[in-house]
């Protein structure tokens, strides 16, 4: 029997509590099972939980709108609210949690990248996706199905199941493949639009009607004891919803707590066979790591929205950006926020920053 417990439903209600006693049957074109692919699945099949909403029950946002801030379309509210930040081309996007936490993907086109903006309100995960998977174009949406309680976009040329924190998909046509991410920065919007002040923020003018002002999960972000699906894995050296950034390393996770400091900090070290810079302030709300291949020194810089200096003093901001002096952009690490009892779940074991 699996217990589905409550979840969100898109209309009059907020919460659907409900039960199924049916497994989740895998998709069209799975393949026949085998050692690595039990029943088509590339994960346990007991452990995918169906959400009660279906596939498409949350609506992906396929026709995104957007506007500067001083154009007024975004809520003052919104300033203190997390964005999800995408800089292509100098076009720079903010995607705002309290619009995502009803949708949860926006399929969008940033000049010559097609991303999916992929969003967990239960994992606090938001990543960027590259829409083009083997050499053809997808959108993503919302299956309806969680893993480790987190959320399962599927595409929608092949049908294929995918698992947002694994980065890969689980089930069907596609299973096996990877997906190539689209780096994001998550802060607030305050913070982000001091770095870009002319962002375009996506809108309310989504197509649907939802309470967008509303936070749909209650006490869910700050109530470290409560989960609305199981999962496999509890490490609690962390608070269960405290947000640290998981950095990748040839196929090794570590993760990096806010920093318990005043103003921007930076860590430099290898992990994995990799040099990297992180650049962390709790009270811009951002942490944010760089690949350094060439063994550069930072400091860190106290002048925002300059972010660090490196030894030949060229001067970066929040994306890696060049702001003065002679140098390259760098170029952010794959790396993504999230809550830290998802990754505890993910990545049983692994490595944690401490300070």
């Amino acid at each position: 029997m699996k217990h589905i417990f409550s979840f969100l439903i898109l209309s009059v209600l907020v919460f659907l509590t409900s039960c199924s006693s049916d497994p989740v049957s895998p998709g069209p074109g799975a393949p026949a099972g085998g050692d690595q692919f039990v029943d088509g699945w590339a994960v346990p099949v007991d452990d995918v939980f169906d959400g009660g909403v279906g596939r498409d029950g949350i609506p992906s946002i396929d026709d995104p709108r957007f506007a500067t801030f001083d154009q007024g379309q975004t809520r003052a509210s919104y300033l203190d609210a997390l964005v999800v930040g995408i800089v292509n081309n100098g076009i720079a996007r903010a995607y705002p949690h309290p619009i995502l936490d009803w949708h949860e993907i926006v399929n969008d086109d940033i000049d010559n990248v097609s991303v999916a903006v992929t969003y967990c309100p239960l994992t606090g995960t938001a990543i960027g996706w590259n829409r083009i998977v083997n050499n053809g174009k997808t959108e993503f949406g919302v299956s309806g199905l969680l893993f480790e309680t987190n959320l399962m976009p599927y595409d929608r040329v092949t049908g294929s199941t995918w698992s947002q924190q694994r980065l890969d998909c689980v089930n069907g046509t596609h299973i096996g493949r990877k997906i190539d991410l689209v780096p994001v920065v998550e802060t607030t919007l305050s913070t982000w639009l001091e770095a870009y002040p002319n962002s375009e923020i996506l809108t309310e003018d989504t197509g649907f009607n939802r309470d967008y002002g509303r936070y749909p999960y209650g006490d869910y972000r700050t109530n470290n004891a409560r989960l609305l699906f199981p999962v496999s894995t509890d490490d609690d050296r962390l608070p269960g919803k405290q947000r640290v950034l998981g950095v990748f390393a040839n196929e090794e996770v570590k993760a990096y707590p806010f920093s318990r400091n005043t103003g921007t900090d930076i860590i430099q070290e290898t992990f994995n066979g990799v040099n990297l810079v992180i650049a962390r302030n709790t009270d811009k709300n951002f942490i944010v790591a760089f690949e350094n291949p060439n063994g550069l020194t930072f400091n860190a810089s106290q002048a925002f929205p300059a972010v660090m200096e490196d030894e030949n003093g060229v001067v970066y901001n929040l994306t890696g950006e060049v702001m003065t002096g002679d140098g390259d952009e760098l170029t952010l690490a794959d790396s993504f926020i999230g809550y830290w009892f998802s990754f505890g779940t993910f990545y049983p074991d692994l490595e944690l920053h401490e300070d």
